[in-house]
């Protein structure tokens, strides 16, 4: 498969989790009595609607085989459930554009842990390109005024689920090997989905009558779950199973760049020198993790 294909399926994932980010905070301005949980219960509702009939119809949806259900359920519990439930309420405390630049450090620690528990190689291309997306992301951040908008609470928040990216990655790069992506992602938002059940009836249920279920709320939330949860995951797992983890993963440091484009479209946030100097350094970076080092070989006599 040409890698060219590869790329944008994955630049298509980082581009849709960079809208998610404002398309989140939009729903918090818009909505005071919305909560984390109503979010993501009806995000992942919206998957389940929409796909889960798709692919029983066209068959395409594979049967978990005997001794991995427990892994599809650790993979839900990490992502959708816990991911979502700390990126959602980090969100909620802090600026979009401040979001995604921490989420986009997930980058930094994927190579190290895959290296760790897969034994797999480390090249200085990806090693120099995580560098230096970390530093467009450093200069996005310091050049800019986003960070005064957050609060402690919600840094750590979004550092819990920076720490369950890095977990998610570890374990998709065992599943790909055996299911094809969409089953994958589908999988894992419909289990995802019955998590949330019991948390939404806990937290929020006094908080549903109180919503306005306007017709931008719910197309927000269903943008969230259709574009954000399903066919972003598809396209990374996607990618991960063809080019790696490693070099998928790099991908998430374009995040920041597009959340910080789209909350300048709509008015949420300002672009700067900095910021714009940033999104270079970064798109640089990303470019060069993908370069595959020449072999050099000499012709024995």
């Amino acid at each position: 498969m040409k890698k060219t294909l590869i790329y944008f399926v994955l630049i298509l994932s980082a581009v849709l989790w960079g809208a998610s980010y404002v398309m989140t905070k939009e729903l918090f301005l818009t909505e005071p009595d919305i909560t984390v949980p109503i979010i993501i219960t009806f995000r992942l509702l919206s998957v389940v609607v929409v796909f889960m009939p798709l692919l029983l119809l066209t068959h395409k949806l594979q049967k978990i085989q005997k001794g991995d259900l427990k892994w599809f359920l650790i993979l839900a519990c990490i992502e959708p459930f816990s991911h979502n439930m700390l990126e959602t309420g980090g969100v909620q405390l802090v600026s979009s554009s401040l979001s995604s630049i921490i989420i986009a450090t997930c980058p930094v620690f994927i190579p190290f842990a895959m290296a760790a528990i897969y034994k797999e190689g480390l090249k200085a291309n990806h090693i120099l390109g995580v560098v230096l997306s970390v530093v467009g992301i450093s200069i996005m951040l310091i050049g800019g005024d986003s960070a005064i908008d957050g609060s402690a609470k919600g840094i750590l928040l979004l550092a819990g689920a920076v720490a369950m990216s890095v977990a998610y990655t570890l374990l998709i790069s065992k599943i790909v090997g055996k299911y094809e992506p969409i089953t994958v992602t589908m999988y894992q938002n419909a289990f995802g989905f019955l998590f949330y059940l019991p948390v939404i009836a806990l937290t929020s249920a006094s908080k549903l009558p109180l919503l306005s279920w306007s017709p931008k709320m719910i197309l927000l939330i269903a943008g969230l779950g259709i574009f954000c949860s399903m066919l972003a995951y598809a396209c990374y797992n996607f990618g991960v199973q063809k080019v790696g983890a490693t070099k998928a993963s790099v991908f998430v440091n374009g995040i920041p760049v597009v959340t910080m484009i789209v909350a300048v479209l709509i008015g949420q946030e300002t672009l700067s020198i900095w910021k714009a100097l940033g999104m270079f350094v970064v798109i640089f970076g990303i470019v060069l993790a993908q370069k595959s080092p020449k072999l050099h070989t000499t012709k024995e006599s």
